[in-house]
């Protein structure tokens, strides 16, 4: 994996902060659709967990996508993975649960893309892990839930990717869990794309950039 900054010097800034006594940290990645920021997420919580005395639990946003059955009672199904197909309060209450209670184990959902549905209680982050890292698409939306899901980071980074690059890819995943190559393309020119602007104008808000080749 191609990084600028590398990945040991990501590494070197997480071990760098400070969470407060009693705290877990928490590391924010944020990106637009197919950026690749669940591959950097594992690279980091692998590099993390190496040396064996640090405990690191990745904790996606996607977890909290709406199920479709409430998309569909919504009328938001045609934008599924849109802001307000996210319960973004649910997701900041997590964040704040994660980053402060650290006195039994916190269950966490997942996305299962193989049901392109939210999955409860998938993750478990115990007592002893000492540092969250949490990915998604809105971490740095100034429209309200999303601002309490920031203030629930002690750093945000912001991963940028060549278009080039993440449009071939992200066709391919759609097409990977079931869409046609037609209703792929069609899907992320029509809703991914509209996602992705919405993603890039919050990008100044980010403590870092991460660039990946």
């Amino acid at each position: 994996m191609d990084l600028s900054p590398s990945l040991p010097e990501l590494l070197d800034r997480i071990r760098g902060l400070r969470a407060a006594p009693g705290e877990r940290l928490v590391i924010g990645i944020v990106g637009v659709p197919g950026a690749g920021k669940s591959t950097l997420a594992a690279a980091l919580v692998a590099g993390l967990r190496a040396d064996g005395a640090t405990r690191a639990v990745q904790v996606p946003m996607d977890g909290f996508h709406l199920a479709d059955v409430q998309l569909n009672r919504l009328g938001l199904r045609h934008v599924k993975g849109a802001p307000p197909t996210f319960d973004g309060d649910g997701y900041a209450a997590l964040l704040s649960r994660l980053r402060h209670d650290r006195t039994r184990p916190v269950y966490a959902p997942n996305f299962e893309r193989d049901l392109e549905q939210p999955l409860a209680g998938a993750i478990v982050v115990e007592p002893e892990d000492d540092i969250i890292i949490t990915e998604g698409n809105y971490l740095l939306l100034q429209d309200d839930p999303w601002p309490s899901t920031r203030s629930e980071c002690h750093d945000v980074w912001f991963v940028d990717v060549a278009d080039d690059v993440r449009l071939p890819r992200l066709i391919a995943r759609h097409v990977q869990f079931g869409k046609t190559p037609d209703e792929a393309h069609e899907w992320v020119m029509r809703n991914d794309e509209a996602n992705t602007a919405v993603v890039k104008a919050s990008a100044a808000g980010a403590d870092l950039t991460v660039t990946m080749g």
